[in-house]
């Protein structure tokens, strides 16, 4: 299945009632994982058309991988699923977030999110929570 293309005026596509996503010139669109029960962000990745489709067909936050250049199933290897509840889109439909149930830690490190370091008031150190699952 492909998606329909972005309307051209950008009012329309603000308005539009059709899944229209805007994919950035290398094909992909930014994807925000968030606990539906708690709306804290887990953590953040790219998807291509093909994620894209995936995940709305299986549930499964799907992405694509740069590094490997190849789709990736969060947790397939560690079994951290992301169980999606809800897929939203941004205004102008560049940007999808999605409201998930964690299946564990959503970060490789072991945290309950990507997100887990704070810039401290001087404006260049960072602070780590220490919290791991």
């Amino acid at each position: 299945m492909s998606f329909a293309p972005p309307l051209p005026d950008k009012s329309e596509q603000d308005e539009a009632r059709q899944l229209r996503p805007k994919f950035g010139s290398d094909g992909l669109i930014a994807a925000i994982a968030q606990h539906v029960e708690t709306g804290e962000v887990l953590m953040m990745a790219w998807m291509n058309a093909e994620a894209l489709q995936a995940t709305i067909e299986t549930g499964k936050a799907t992405f694509w991988a740069r590094s490997r250049q190849r789709l990736w199933v969060k947790g397939e290897t560690s079994g951290h699923v992301l169980e999606v509840e809800a897929l939203l889109t941004d205004c102008d439909q560049d940007t999808v977030l999605l409201k998930v149930r964690p299946a564990g830690p959503a970060c490789h490190t072991g945290r309950r999110s990507c997100f887990y370091r704070r810039l401290e008031v001087d404006g260049r150190s960072l602070s780590i929570s220490p919290e791991k699952r």
